[in-house]
């Protein structure tokens, strides 16, 4: 035994996290997909079948939704990179104004409900939208379907690219570009030759992103997919509308397969790609383009993108105070009174739960980054496999399992409130623990071996040394878990009840039935709460976690840059 197992076996407290850690992961993450993976290949009355995987190669609405779902995928994720890489390029390269509004725009689909732009493309695109009725005079407009899910999957997502590509071009080291130029290469041949080469594994890691997100997105195509079916949405209604639990695990499984394919290619293929251009010389400031028709046309793309993002999502509070969308344009209060006197209960739901969850995903995660990337134990193996496993599965594809797996005893959870919090914390907690590693990483752990050699205990040393050294890690992890955990929809609609019944959920069912000013009212005021907790939130971060101080730890300076800090 060596020394740090013979260190480990004489804490009972690290081993007890150790225990409580693998068996959360082997009961919430590994049963649940075996139980999928068995309810595919097992036919209701328990007997051997791939009937469910005859069907789906047989071909039917079932194949049809599975190429709809990547030929979407594939036509978002390249709109969406080739829109990020302009606005990324020209917040870098170009010197404009309202830079911080267009960088602003990455933010927005973080703090917003997954469909907020699909609502606001109805208000403006459907029968009895603002544009296609009352401004063209179109009576039959249509924005369900293909075009409608591809227009607001790129507005929703290009922002993830965004922050991909900007930090990418952000970290270029301009000596290159300047070289290029004073041997006489043009702007263009410059970009051609030199720029774009280097960003390539960045253009792939943000079309990857997008593109899992994509085919995962449920919210979207509930929403305003009409016609035009897709995996995810497919799913919920076989497991859920016609109760054939056996067609909704293969599709499920289907899904899994390719969004882990993908998350692998992103993860292992181009993440490990090398982006460093900075070297420690010296170098030049990068000289923005200051004039000129390029300077107007990217600046002009960029603000005509940015105000038709920021018009989708003015138009939800405005929809929220129309009687009768299209048909009564009067002003009315009535569907804040419904949302605050009936329909009240899934707000404080939303709200309760994700308290609950917020605190328990982002201690979760801090601790499984401290154990993977400090300690040496039996198992160690299984938990990075497990939680990295976690980022990549759609919500769908935990949603169902989370019913083939919790609703007989002993762990009949269906209708708790529990299984709820169980989801959030499984949807948070990857991204909370990413960062978490980030931040052990680039901390050198001598410090933690001093609090053990002078007799600290490894709780101790955890919550003392650790966690305050982790504090932005720590507080960013708090953040998202609670914005993810109010705008969640995807794994939560196959687990709400009567008894608890989620804010996202309720806007959905709106949707369905008509009531769009509902939905709005419903959709604005999440997005105040979202607002309001994320300013709380990042003044606490501020005030206790924040600011570094002259006397910091050491920070391995060997630790290469990454971008690859996506996922799902």
């Amino acid at each position: 035994m060596n020394k740090s197992k013979k260190k480990i076996a004489q804490d009972p407290i690290l081993i007890l996290t150790i225990i409580l850690v693998v068996s959360s992961l082997a009961v919430f993450i590994v049963y649940p997909l075996f139980q999928i993976a068995k309810a595919s290949f097992f036919n209701i009355h328990g007997e051997f079948s791939i009937a469910g995987y005859q069907r789906v190669l047989r071909g039917g609405n079932l194949l049809r939704a599975l190429t709809n779902s990547l030929r979407l995928a594939a036509i978002t994720a390249t709109l969406s990179t080739i829109i990020a890489y302009i606005f990324a390029y020209t917040i870098n390269y170009v010197n404009v104004p309202f830079k911080k509004m267009f960088s602003g725009m990455a933010i927005l689909p973080v703090i917003s409900p997954p469909f907020v732009i699909s609502l606001s493309a109805i208000l403006l695109f459907g029968r009895r939208g603002f544009v296609t009725y009352h401004f063209l005079g179109m009576q039959n407009a249509n924005i369900y379907g293909l075009n409608g899910l591809i227009l607001v999957q790129t507005l929703t997502y290009f922002p993830i690219a965004f922050m991909v590509l900007a930090g990418l071009l952000k970290s270029l080291s301009p000596a290159l570009e300047e070289a290029s130029e004073n041997l006489g290469a043009s702007k263009l041949e410059t970009f051609l030759k030199v720029t774009l080469p280097l960003t390539v594994p960045g253009i792939a890691n943000a079309f990857l992103l997008v593109f899992i997100q994509s085919m995962a997105d449920f919210g979207n195509p509930m929403t305003i997919g009409g016609n035009y079916s897709t995996i995810a949405r497919e799913i919920y209604l076989q497991a859920i509308g016609s109760y054939d639990m056996q067609a909704g695990a293969t599709l499920a499984m289907l899904l899994l397969t390719i969004t882990l394919i993908v998350y692998a290619l992103q993860k292992f293929w181009i993440g490990n790609k090398s982006y460093i251009t900075v070297t420690g010389k010296p170098t030049g400031v990068r000289k923005l383009v200051e004039k000129g028709l390029f300077k107007n046309v990217m600046f002009g793309i960029c603000f005509g993108l940015s105000a038709m993002v920021m018009l989708f999502y003015l138009l939800v509070p405005i929809g929220s105070f129309i009687r009768l969308w299209g048909v009564n344009n009067s002003f009315t209060t009535d569907h804040y009174k419904y949302v605050f006197s009936i329909g009240r209960k899934p707000l404080m739901d939303s709200l309760k739960l994700s308290l609950y969850a917020t605190p328990i995903s982002a201690f979760l995660g801090m601790i499984i980054a401290f154990l993977t990337v400090r300690k040496k134990f039996f198992g160690k193996r299984f938990v990075e496999l497990v939680s990295m496993l976690a980022i990549a599965i759609p919500g769908t594809v935990i949603g169902i399992s989370y019913i083939l797996s919790f609703n007989v005893r002993p762990l009949a959870l269906t209708g708790t409130a529990t299984i709820i919090v169980v989801a959030l914390v499984v949807r948070a907690m990857p991204v909370g623990m990413r960062s978490g590693i980030t931040a052990l990483q680039q901390i050198d752990p001598a410090l933690e071996e001093a609090a053990i050699n002078l007799g600290a205990s490894q709780a101790k040393t955890f919550f003392s040394v650790v966690i305050p050294l982790i504090k932005p890690a720590f507080f960013s992890g708090l953040v998202y878990s609670f914005v993810k955990s109010m705008t969640a929809m995807s794994a939560i609609i196959f687990l709400v009840s009567a008894r608890y019944n989620l804010v996202t959920a309720s806007i959905l069912s709106q949707v369905e039935s008509g009531r769009l000013g509902v939905a709005s009212a419903y959709s604005t005021i999440l997005i105040i709460i979202m607002i309001f907790s994320l300013v709380i939130l990042n003044t606490i971060v501020r005030i206790f976690g924040g600011h570094e101080k002259t006397n910091s730890p050491k920070i391995n300076k060997k630790k290469p840059i990454n971008l690859n800090q996506g996922g799902m």
